[in-house]
């Protein structure tokens, strides 16, 4: 008799859009005492969801994240738009927010935009490798920071791929995530990270990059049967997880990607 069997399903981040003026002032009233920003209140929206409905590995934040992330680089204009001087970090907001999550779930992981992803031009540096080399290091030791206070990796999200940034930043701790995928972003992100996160649109030519590089896990972004039937024909199922990344109203995204990630045995 056919069995359906369940997929773990991993998040890659959420985007909860503009909040409720309302659902903010109640939600401040009840965190009186602790940090109650916008930014707070936004990455609470982005992780609720995903406990609710039962998300094995959840991951608060997203490319929301830029303006903490901004706040938190000393050597930008007033704009917060360029820099103009050395770049330099201050990473206390960035540890409260983590040990704030890591509150919530242990092994939590949090999203937060990729360096070129922040749009910040370069006025101080004059030099791309030099100014990827500061942007990477500064994220480093933000990344690190909020490690130290709980939360267990980050999923960087591009909007482009940028190969410095890769390269540099690619690791068990920090997984680049690219939405849309455009050119060679998939070699790029294939070559340096042994899993890869795809919608089911962008799964044949995934699979057909990996006849060039090693892919261990399998990671379907908005899963549905095709998508997993295909992969299943070329990874074994510890290998696949059903993943997803929240950009619109996401009470039942969440539930409908625990429904969707698994398969008929």
């Amino acid at each position: 008799m056919p069995k359906v069997v369940p997929l773990p399903t991993r998040a890659l981040g959420a985007e909860p859009g503009a909040p409720d003026p309302a659902a903010l002032a109640t939600w401040v009233a009840d965190h009186r005492g602790a940090k109650a920003d916008l930014h707070a209140y936004q990455l609470d929206c982005s992780l609720a969801p995903q406990l609710a409905s039962g998300i094995t590995f959840p991951c608060a934040g997203g490319l929301f994240c830029q303006d903490r992330i901004r706040e938190c680089l000393i050597g930008l204009n007033a704009e917060m738009e360029a820099a103009v001087e050395e770049i330099h970090v201050e990473t206390r907001a960035l540890a409260e927010d983590a040990a704030r999550l890591a509150a919530e779930k242990k092994g939590i992981w949090c999203a937060l935009p990729a360096p070129s992803s922040l749009g910040i031009a370069d006025r101080y540096y004059r030099d791309n490798e030099e100014w990827c080399a500061a942007m990477t290091n500064a994220y480093r030791t933000m990344m690190r920071a909020m490690r130290d206070a709980g939360v267990s990796g980050h999923v960087l999200i591009c909007t482009t791929v940028d190969d410095q940034e890769v390269a540099s930043l690619a690791g068990k701790k920090a997984f680049f995530f690219a939405p849309e995928p455009r050119g060679t972003a998939l070699e790029t992100l294939m070559e340096y990270q042994r899993e890869i996160a795809v919608s089911p649109k962008m799964l044949e030519t995934a699979i057909d990059l990996a006849n060039q590089y090693e892919v261990n896990r399998w990671i379907i972004v908005d899963p549905d049967k095709e998508a997993i039937r295909l992969v299943l024909s070329h990874a074994d199922a510890d290998q696949v997880t059903g993943g997803g990344y929240c950009t619109e109203e996401c009470g039942s995204y969440w539930e409908q990607i625990v429904k969707k990630a698994a398969y008929i045995m």
